[in-house]
């Protein structure tokens, strides 16, 4: 007559299952490495493009000479006022959020876009969105025209 085999008891150095947890550690912690540089890198790239509508702002503002000045080929020269206001239509053409600010001197427009990215990853950690901004700067001409002889 066999003997029934008995399980022996579980001992405290039993490590059955460990693998297990190993494994669903390792995986939370792989999700959580690829979603920081997925969404790390929307971040950039929403940071690159809030800096080229911000470039690209203030390039049309610098665009806004002084017709008056500049047809008969006096001066050509940028209207301030005008520089912020070509700026921010570009800014609101766009759809971003931003600002447009002429230096003291009225030689340099400073533009500045405020807008967010919508994580992919991270929302699961609570965070859903990251704040981005732009900057952008062009200096506005000042000069007279020296008419050009034949």
């Amino acid at each position: 007559m066999t003997r029934p085999r008995l399980r022996p008891a579980a001992s405290r150095f039993d490590d059955r299952g460990g693998i297990t947890v190993f494994v669903a550690v390792c995986v939370i912690a792989l999700l959580g490495i690829i979603g920081l540089a997925i969404d790390g890198g929307g971040k950039m790239r929403a940071t690159e493009s809030a800096d080229f509508i911000a470039t690209e702002a203030a390039r049309a503002g610098g665009q806004a000479i002084d017709p008056a000045q500049a047809v008969p080929g006096e001066a050509i020269t940028v209207d301030p006022q005008a520089a912020q206001a070509a700026a921010q239509a570009y800014l609101s053409s766009a759809g971003i959020a931003g600002t447009a600010i002429v230096s003291a001197d009225g030689k340099t427009l400073t533009v500045t876009t405020n807008d967010s990215y919508a994580t992919k990853f991270l929302s699961v950690a609570g965070i859903g969105s990251m704040a981005v901004t732009g900057h952008g700067e062009a200096t506005l001409l000042h000069g007279v025209t020296t008419p050009e002889g034949p």
